[in-house]
């Protein structure tokens, strides 16, 4: 496990993630931030447990609206998207190698 050291409005963070994974990290602490602050700056929203649950829900309803009803990935989660893709790439590796030769 790797520990990054970020901040999300203002306030310092250790964070864990596997080996390879801080860049990703790095940027949803960056996207949440941003949403925070854009929140915290509105001036609606008092107290950062609030500013986090309105963030929360935003980016929540984010993700929600990214999901299709139907379709091949209907009711997938991220991760099992990524799994199929990979499956398709592993299959169309397999299938061009012989064209390789060709070139």
């Amino acid at each position: 496990m790797i520990q990054l050291d970020v901040t999300i409005m203002g306030q310092p963070y250790r964070l864990a993630c596997k080996e390879g994974e801080e860049t990703a990290l790095q940027q949803a602490v960056d996207y949440l931030n941003d949403r925070m602050c854009t929140i915290r700056d509105a001036g609606k929203v008092k107290g950062n447990d609030r500013i986090a649950v309105m963030a929360a829900l935003g980016i929540a309803a984010e993700l929600l609206s990214t999901k299709s009803e139907d379709g091949p990935f209907a009711g997938m989660t991220l991760a099992e998207v990524k799994q199929k893709i990979a499956s398709m790439h592993a299959v169309l590796d397999v299938a061009l190698a012989p064209q390789e030769n060709l070139f």
